[in-house]
């Protein structure tokens, strides 16, 4: 076998970037950094591979970048957000403050200023930080940006859009002692722009336009939909909760407070709160609607809550200053989110830094509800990729969020609920970015990545809403208005758990599925099992159209709040398998935590399956690698069987054990392998976690090697399964 030290420092050796290896135009070309450099994966749109490339950027064209660096102790992170939504921990309701989070797992500043000098060395001018250290703003020319993270900007039209835009040609690079305190780059194209998820009648046959605007409302009043998903029974109406809507376009108040005095509806003024500059409201654009809608569904739901809506250019950097204003802000408990892009054509890098950013919200107890789109299992119908690419919207993918997919509603007369069905473009399917969080289990629940929505509520325009916007009233659906709804139910429980003395809903994904999950489900939500989007069909229990269904809103706050007091339930085992990501197909280490490089798919080691793979050590000097994920293992499963395919290869001989692979759950060791293991294949391994049950565990694989003769510890399709 090839000694990997050899195989790092020959990969590293091609990194270094130059303008003959880029193609890159005398004007753009830069005197390369001597350092050694890093790839920086996932930065390169993946609408570059789809378009037509037509020349180079101008060298003195100004491009505003975005520096995302790394959270600190993420295993530390993973287990307190689990302890901290999981009833009887110590941690149970304890957030954090903004400060406390940054203190403990935010980016230090000591690489904050690592990062100023390299820009300002490269002449890029910084132009502000976020105040929980997570990202670096700045600008420079073309040029200086290229050298500063080795790469070509090239000008672009996208076929499938008819849209110019700039991009990187090759994934941007960084030196090699940056590498450790980066996470990706934001900004080094212009193609990414979020859409609003509001949808509008279809034209009825023989008119002439769908949803003309008019002088009065038709469509869904807030007392139909509150009352058919019983918000009117809670006893809160969101008195002293704050809820944050994320807009990329503006609003005017007076479209707002006629919507107010049609319904006979109060409550305190909305407020802009401007993120890098940006203020819609003096001419909204294209999105007025979306913004006018989220805020007026939020005002249905729960009309004394606050709202404060927050507006951002709609670009990558622009997403990523909002939602780190936000949760340093630290104003709201709740966030609406009814813009998007689908997954395939957004950077990985942009969403890894918006999710990081969500990570913080759940550590301060923020609940966010995010759309799932409107193009139903294709969400990149309107996109790049097109509607033959399954694919789900992101930031909805998140697992740090809850995914609102759609339905369309019947009500009586009374305004009682009456049935209810899958509408069939809303948005689900599974994440290709992000991998199965531990909780996301349960009947209907499958696969290794995670799926999308989690939950629904009314969205089909045929069912719309009636909303006042731009002088006029107007039916919309669309998943934009699902989103808002249940961000109203959350500001509603925020009040009632306050006022029993209780925590704030929190991330509220893990707490649903835990009611999802119980005997209560039947009581606390609207099981829709009829109705079907282009992939997928809803069907008893989940599924990936509505989710576990739409709210009950009095019985799932009474099942909710009642988890603050009981522990949770003891019996009632589902099959699941828990790991997620176990193959290491997504190229990506989440939801692991690893040391560096300990994902991979070189052809040095071969996978079991598949190409990527777990490779810890195998240097030849002394050296130590970790692998490890948090997941829960319910109460009352009889079994737990944690099982992995182990591969040892060693230059070492004899019966001796240099170097050694340890396994531990939490802080107990469940097996220890050494080079005396080696073998020319892989070997399945079984240990039992049986009594872990009732736990949240944190399974962890050590390889240390000692200082001569690498041992190669590679570890693939890792499996919990429990039953």
């Amino acid at each position: 076998m090839r000694p990997r030290s050899l195989a790092l420092a020959a990969a590293i050796a091609v990194l270094p970037l130059t303008a003959v290896s880029l193609g890159v135009s005398t004007a753009q070309a830069a005197t390369p950094n001597a350092a050694p450099r890093v790839a920086l994966p996932n930065t390169v749109n993946p609408a570059v591979a789809h378009s037509e490339k037509k020349g180079d950027v101008p060298a003195a064209q100004q491009i505003s970048v975005s520096v995302s660096l790394k959270l600190r102790d993420t295993d530390a992170l993973d287990r307190f957000l689990t302890a901290v939504g999981t009833p009887g921990t110590p941690e149970y309701g304890h957030h954090l403050t903004p400060e406390q989070f940054t203190e403990r797992f935010g980016p230090t500043q000591a690489a904050v200023d690592q990062v100023k000098t390299y820009l300002a060395q490269q002449g890029l001018t910084v132009t502000g930080v976020s105040a929980n250290r997570q990202v670096v703003n700045a600008h420079g020319t073309t040029a200086q940006v290229s050298q500063a993270f080795g790469t070509h900007e090239s000008s672009y039209v996208d076929p499938q859009l008819q849209r110019a835009f700039f991009a990187n040609d090759a994934a941007a690079s960084i030196p090699s002692d940056l590498a450790a305190v980066v996470q990706g780059v934001s900004g080094l194209d212009n193609h990414a722009v979020r859409k609003n998820r509001l949808a509008k009648p279809a034209a009825a046959p023989g008119a002439v336009t769908p949803n003309t605007a008019s002088a009065t409302p038709s469509g869904m009043a807030p007392a139909q939909y509150t009352g058919a998903y019983n918000l009117t029974k809670t006893g809160a109406d969101g008195t002293g909760t704050t809820v944050a809507l994320w807009e990329f376009d503006g609003y005017q108040s007076s479209n707002l407070t006629t919507y107010d005095s049609q319904y006979g509806l109060s409550g305190p003024a909305v407020t802009t709160v401007s993120v890098d500059g940006a203020n819609y409201d003096s001419a909204p654009g294209q999105g007025q609607g979306e913004v006018e809608l989220d805020s007026e569904i939020v005002r249905g739901a729960a009309p004394k809550a606050t709202q404060l809506v927050y507006e951002a250019p709609n670009s990558d950097q622009g997403e990523i200053d909002m939602a780190n204003k936000i949760v340093t802000d630290n104003r709201v408990s709740v966030i609406s989110i009814s813009w998007g892009s689908c997954e395939p054509d957004t950077t990985a890098s942009s969403m890894t830094a918006v999710d990081n950013a969500f990570k913080q919200a759940a550590a301060q107890g923020i609940s966010i509800f995010s759309a799932s789109g409107d193009d139903g299992s294709r969400d990149c119908t309107r996109s790049t990729s097109g509607s033959t690419v399954k694919a789900v919207d992101f930031p909805a993918s998140s697992p740090h969020q809850v995914g609102v997919g759609g339905t369309n509603l019947k009500v009586t007369s009374g305004n009682a609920y009456s049935s209810e069905s899958a509408w069939s473009t809303a948005g689900g399917g599974v994440s290709t970015v992000f991998a199965k969080p531990s909780w996301q289990t349960g009947t209907g629940v499958s696969g290794t990545m995670r799926t999308v929505p989690d939950v629904s509520s009314n969205a089909d325009p045929a069912s719309g809403f009636a909303i006042y916007t731009a002088g006029a009233w107007q039916v919309y659906g669309g998943t934009s208005a699902a989103a808002p709804l249940w961000a109203g139910y959350a500001a509603q429980f925020n009040q009632k758990a306050k006022a029993a003395g209780q925590p704030v809903l929190g991330e509220a994904s893990p707490r649903l599925y835990a009611v999802a999950n119980s005997s209560g489900y039947g009581s606390s939500f609207h099981d829709v099992t009829t109705g079907a989007n282009q992939d997928f069909s809803a069907k008893a229990g989940y599924d990936q159209v509505t989710g576990w269904g739409t709210p009950v809103a009095d019985a799932l706050t009474t099942a909710l709040l009642g988890g603050g007091t009981t522990p949770p339930p003891t019996g009632g085992c589902t099959a699941a398998q828990l790991i997620g990501n176990g193959g290491f197909e997504t190229g990506t280490a989440s939801p692991w935590t690893t040391s560096t490089g300990v994902v991979d798919n070189s052809a040095s080691e071969a996978a079991h399956s598949g190409s990527w793979k777990a490779w810890l050590d195998g240097y030849g000097s002394a050296h130590t690698d970790t692998l490890s994920q948090t997941v829960s293992i319910p109460a009352g499963c009889a079994s737990a069987k944690l099982t992995f395919w182990l591969h040892v290869d060693t230059a070492e001989t004899g019966t001796t054990a240099y170097d050694k692979l340890t396994v531990q759950a939490n802080n107990t060791t469940l097996a220890t392998y050494s080079n005396t293991d080696a073998a020319a294949g892989y070997v399945q391994r079984t240990l039992d976690l049986t009594s872990f049950a009732g736990q949240t565990v944190t399974v962890k694989f050590t390889g240390t090697e000692d200082s001569s003769l690498q041992t190669s510890f590679v570890i693939d399709d890792v499996a919990l399964n429990v039953n």
